[in-house]
């Protein structure tokens, strides 16, 4: 017998990477989950680019450039006959203007601004768009229009309307108060700034308004009927069941009229023309424009404008926390 060849043991040889044992290409699995992120990401951050472009122009470029601004100063040696250089002067303007009893004064007279102006706004509004929600006045579209026409309106246009409806000799409306007996001086000491309101009330009603009517809009109507059934009258449904329905549209409304409110300037500087009562630093933001183009104070005004822009953001800031802690304890005792 012949003996048998010892057996060959097989020998398995691996692919080369990335190809399958016939040779083709191997074609590595990817994660959907994360390509789906990725795709997400991508779509964000194109939206977002156009608001992130703004914020750059339109804000931080301007904020950084008055605190720079507000660091430096142009000086003139030599008894002021030599020629003006940039000098380093830290916060020097920061302490003129918080020592400067003007500014100050214009301070408290936008909070003074502000008591009188803001609710008599938000009240007004929410007022008049209960009043449209209720479906007691007719031709409701037309009243949303009327009412939302003054806004349509330039505030140096509006400004110079009631200009002339408060100067004496030439205004339609004291004319004919006086033939009434009733003497009304509209640029005085004491009403000079309930004018100013009455300007801004004008121009703005009708536009928180529109927002408040919005939001009504989306209250559940079935809410509002539970009530009726129960037994609340009109009043009582608008007051105790719409209102705190709406109160994120309060709380924003009531925001943004504030920090219009901080930047008081058109109504005032135009006013200041025909009347005594409002000096060219009636305001902070006149405080700033005379600061720069009378005075040429540049670093003066660049300091006004950042300790506005700290003030509007500290009080914004404190509002929003009061109102997020409100809500929270309010949903805490439901």
């Amino acid at each position: 017998m012949t003996p048998s060849a010892p057996a060959t043991p097989a020998v398995t040889t691996a692919p080369p990477n990335g190809t399958t044992g016939d040779g083709s290409r191997r074609v590595r699995a990817r994660d959907p989950r994360k390509a789906a992120r990725r795709r997400q990401l991508g779509a964000c951050g194109l939206l977002m680019a156009p608001f992130f472009i703004l914020l750059v122009t339109v804000f931080l470029i301007p904020v950084g450039t008055a605190v720079w601004l507000s660091f430096f100063s142009e000086d003139q040696p030599g008894l002021g006959f030599g020629p003006e250089r940039t000098v380093f002067v830290g916060l020097r303007s920061y302490a003129a203007v918080l020592n400067d009893p003007t500014f100050l004064s214009g301070l408290g007279t936008v909070v003074l601004y502000c008591v009188i102006y803001i609710p008599l706004m938000v009240l007004g509004a929410l007022a008049l768009a209960l009043l449209l929600d209720s479906g007691v006045v007719r031709l409701r579209s037309w009243a949303q229009l009327g009412l939302f026409l003054p806004h349509a309106v330039p505030g140096i246009i509006a400004a110079l309307i009631w200009l002339y409806l408060y100067t004496p000799g030439i205004s339609p409306v004291i004319e004919v108060l006086g033939k009434a007996d009733i003497t009304v001086d509209f640029l005085g000491v004491h009403t000079v700034l309930p004018s100013i309101v009455n300007i801004a009330l004008w121009s703005n009603l009708g536009y928180n308004m529109v927002i408040f009517y919005a939001a009504l809009q989306a209250v559940p109507r079935e809410v509002v009927e539970a009530a009726v059934v129960d037994g609340a009258g009109p009043v009582r449904a608008a007051v105790q069941v719409k209102t705190p329905l709406v109160r994120p549209s309060i709380v924003m409304v009531a925001m943004f009229t504030f920090i219009w409110s901080l930047q008081l300037f058109t109504e005032p500087m135009l006013l200041s023309q025909s009347s005594p009562m409002i000096s060219s630093r009636f305001s902070p933001s006149m405080y700033i424009y005379d600061a720069a183009f009378t005075r040429n104070n540049y670093s003066l005004a660049a300091a006004a404008a950042v300790v506005l822009l700290i003030c509007t953001i500290a009080l914004s800031y404190g509002v929003t926390r009061w109102t997020s802690r409100v809500n929270s304890a309010e949903e805490a005792t439901r």
